[in-house]
């Protein structure tokens, strides 16, 4: 897999932005509209519920030829067979990870900052997930955003990809993208459109 061409694109699930529509067909429309790579992020519901979710976007994943990253989870991405798991800084620890998945899984780390962007590197992350860049409402407990001069210094302080998160939409994707970064990662700014199709084309790098 050539990871810096998958994480051009990267749409991280959230259902409360689809206003009951299918997220199968949400998934689907975005990848039509140029997302390259799809994690699945779910808080506060069951183990059970994970998996059928998982398996359903996973479906539409593998019809495109694209991979599947489980968000915290590395049971679910077993399950599944997802292509790797992202993990937070108070996940579980990422050479516990290694070892659970193996060296063929792709595991990537969430970094507000330099610091913890070289420790991810060290222990063997495969990418970074560099935020909050921008304020942002998809995620209750983020930290401050270290806007587009923090994520430069952290981009600028690893050799392995990252892409960046956290209140990036279609007026300042082109700002993120010039600090090095080989991707952005997107909830609202497409799953919270009208035509979510549109939107990613509006994304797309």
């Amino acid at each position: 897999m050539d990871l810096d061409k998958a994480l051009k694109l990267y749409l991280i699930t959230e259902r409360r932005y689809l206003r009951g529509r299918s997220l199968k067909k949400a998934v689907e429309d975005s990848i039509l509209g140029g997302v390259t790579v799809v994690q699945v992020r779910e808080k506060n519901i069951s183990s059970r519920q994970f998996y059928e979710i998982a398996a359903d976007v996973k479906q539409v994943t593998d019809y495109y030829d694209l991979p599947l990253i489980i968000n915290d989870r590395l049971d679910i991405a077993q399950a599944v067979d997802a292509a790797g798991v992202h993990l937070g800084q108070s996940d579980i620890h990422m050479l516990t990870a290694r070892k659970i998945l193996g060296p063929e899984k792709i595991i990537g780390i969430s970094a507000g900052n330099v610091q913890e962007a070289l420790e991810a590197e060290k222990n063997g992350a495969d990418y970074l997930g560099i935020g909050p860049i921008y304020p942002t409402g998809s995620k209750s407990d983020a930290d401050d955003p270290i806007g587009v001069e923090g994520l430069k210094k952290v981009v600028e302080g690893v050799s392995i990809p990252s892409v960046a998160i956290g209140g990036i939409n279609q007026e300042n994707f082109r700002d993120v993208i010039k600090a090095g970064v080989k991707g952005i990662s997107i909830i609202s700014a497409i799953l919270d459109r009208d035509d979510i199709k549109k939107a990613a084309e509006n994304l797309a790098i």
